[in-house]
Protein backbone atom coordinates (compact mmCIF):
# COMPACT_ATOMS: atom_id res chain seq x y z
CA UNK A 1 0.00 0.00 0.00
CA UNK A 2 2.76 2.32 0.72
CA UNK A 3 4.68 1.52 -2.72
CA UNK A 4 1.31 2.71 -4.29
CA UNK A 5 1.13 5.85 -2.28
CA UNK A 6 4.59 6.94 -3.56
CA UNK A 7 4.15 5.84 -7.22
CA UNK A 8 0.91 8.13 -7.22
CA UNK A 9 2.96 11.02 -5.28
CA UNK A 10 5.56 10.44 -8.11
CA UNK A 11 2.61 10.35 -10.93
CA UNK A 12 1.79 13.62 -10.03
CA UNK A 13 4.97 14.91 -9.56
CA UNK A 14 5.86 14.30 -13.18
CA UNK A 15 2.45 15.57 -14.52
CA UNK A 16 2.90 18.66 -12.52
CA UNK A 17 6.62 19.07 -14.10
CA UNK A 18 5.01 18.45 -17.38
CA UNK A 19 2.63 20.84 -17.20
CA UNK A 20 4.41 23.72 -15.95
CA UNK A 21 7.30 23.05 -18.42
CA UNK A 22 4.27 24.09 -21.17
CA UNK A 23 3.69 27.11 -19.00
CA UNK A 24 6.28 29.38 -19.23
CA UNK A 25 4.36 33.04 -19.81
CA UNK A 26 4.57 36.04 -17.80
CA UNK A 27 2.04 36.88 -15.67
CA UNK A 28 1.78 39.87 -13.33
CA UNK A 29 1.18 39.08 -9.46
CA UNK A 30 0.06 41.55 -7.37
CA UNK A 31 0.60 40.56 -3.45
CA UNK A 32 0.41 42.55 -0.41
CA UNK A 33 3.72 44.71 -0.27
CA UNK A 34 4.77 44.97 -4.03
CA UNK A 35 3.86 43.27 -7.42
CA UNK A 36 6.32 41.00 -9.59
CA UNK A 37 6.04 39.42 -13.10
CA UNK A 38 6.62 35.47 -12.57
CA UNK A 39 6.42 32.81 -14.98
CA UNK A 40 2.97 30.99 -14.18
CA UNK A 41 4.65 27.71 -13.77
CA UNK A 42 7.18 29.62 -11.33
CA UNK A 43 4.26 30.76 -9.42
CA UNK A 44 1.87 27.60 -9.75
CA UNK A 45 5.09 26.01 -8.26
CA UNK A 46 5.31 28.28 -5.31
CA UNK A 47 1.45 27.74 -4.51
CA UNK A 48 1.16 24.06 -4.60
CA UNK A 49 4.51 24.09 -2.30
CA UNK A 50 3.80 26.48 0.28
CA UNK A 51 -0.11 24.92 0.34
CA UNK A 52 1.61 21.03 0.45
CA UNK A 53 4.07 22.45 3.34
CA UNK A 54 0.93 24.57 5.49
CA UNK A 55 -0.86 21.06 5.07
CA UNK A 56 1.74 18.67 6.56
CA UNK A 57 2.37 21.05 8.85
CA UNK A 58 -0.89 21.15 10.16
CA UNK A 59 -1.49 17.38 9.68
CA UNK A 60 2.01 16.87 11.73
CA UNK A 61 0.53 19.18 14.82
CA UNK A 62 -3.18 17.67 14.51
CA UNK A 63 -1.65 13.50 15.05
CA UNK A 64 0.70 15.18 17.86
CA UNK A 65 -1.74 16.35 19.65
CA UNK A 66 -4.28 13.22 19.28
CA UNK A 67 -0.72 10.79 19.96
CA UNK A 68 0.04 13.34 23.39
CA UNK A 69 -3.74 12.51 24.24
CA UNK A 70 -3.64 8.88 23.61
CA UNK A 71 -0.46 8.83 25.88
CA UNK A 72 -2.08 10.88 28.66
CA UNK A 73 -5.24 8.80 28.79
CA UNK A 74 -3.11 5.68 28.73
CA UNK A 75 -1.36 6.38 31.84
CA UNK A 76 -4.81 7.44 33.66
CA UNK A 77 -6.26 4.38 32.01
CA UNK A 78 -2.91 2.33 33.75
CA UNK A 79 -3.55 3.79 37.03
CA UNK A 80 -7.18 3.34 37.56
CA UNK A 81 -6.88 -0.18 36.29
CA UNK A 82 -3.91 -0.72 39.78
CA UNK A 83 -6.34 1.06 41.57
CA UNK A 84 -9.30 -1.10 41.00
CA UNK A 85 -7.55 -4.21 41.28
CA UNK A 86 -6.06 -2.89 44.63
CA UNK A 87 -9.51 -2.32 46.39
CA UNK A 88 -10.73 -5.60 44.40
CA UNK A 89 -8.10 -7.27 46.31
CA UNK A 90 -8.94 -5.66 49.93
CA UNK A 91 -11.02 -7.85 52.46
CA UNK A 92 -14.82 -6.35 52.56
CA UNK A 93 -15.12 -4.71 56.24
CA UNK A 94 -18.46 -4.99 57.61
Amino acid sequence: MKIISILILVVCFLITLALGAQNQELVNFNYLAAQGEFQLSTLLGIAFGSGFGLGWLICGMLYLKARFSKNRLTKKVVKQQKELDQLRDEPIKE
